[in-house]
């Protein structure tokens, strides 16, 4: 019986997560590109007074999609300064790669830009001392809404170090969907507030 009532919570679980994602997809919709990338940069530059973001050497983060929070402008303005590591799909699991300049990267299989793997190009996981990870949504318990590939969850419980996410005021909720393999954020940054 016990098995019986896991397997109905976790198809439970996956419904509520899809219903939320097209919630939060149909909200983007709503919103002009030019709001987006206003928002993105008040988000930003919240992330970069934070005391997690000042005490960083090396920074991981990610290339945004359309209609995500824009991270293009931040990339450029810090690779020079600190150390910054973006995402490479590897099979199942994200491997991070030293930011280089716009010639290091190229369009990955989901779209976004990834450092150019090389025969001599080293992670340096090792070194990351802070991830900005993206979510369709976050909660204020800072549970976090992933795409569904579980990509971020496996680098969270492998990688043990300060994580703060970032998203849109209409993608935070009071309480979202979640399993235990969820992984939950230190920080979580919207235009309008940081949630502690």
């Amino acid at each position: 019986m016990p098995q019986i009532n896991i397997k109905a919570q976790f198809f439970y679980a996956m419904e509520k997560k899809g219903i939320l994602r097209k919630e939060i997809a149909a909200r983007k919709k709503q919103f002009t590109s030019e709001q987006l990338s206003r928002w993105s940069e008040q988000i930003m530059d919240k992330l970069t007074a934070t005391d997690l973001f000042c005490q960083a050497n090396c920074i991981a983060i990610y290339h945004a999609l359309p209609k995500e929070v824009q991270t293009a402008a931040f990339i450029e303005k810090w690779y020079k300064q600190k150390d910054i590591a973006l995402p490479v799909v590897q099979g199942e699991d994200l491997l991070f790669l030293p930011y280089r300049g716009k010639e290091s990267v190229r369009e990955g299989s989901f779209g976004i830009l990834e450092p150019i793997l090389a025969e001599d190009t080293r992670s340096i996981d090792s070194k990351i001392d802070l991830i900005v990870v993206p979510g369709v949504a976050f909660d204020r318990q800072h549970s976090r809404l992933g795409r569904g590939k579980g990509f971020y969850d496996r680098l969270l419980s492998t990688l043990h170090v300060p994580t703060i996410g970032i998203c849109f005021d209409f993608q935070l909720f009071q309480s979202i969907p979640t399993e235990k393999f969820d992984k939950k954020m230190d920080l979580i940054i919207t235009e309008k507030e940081i949630i502690e």
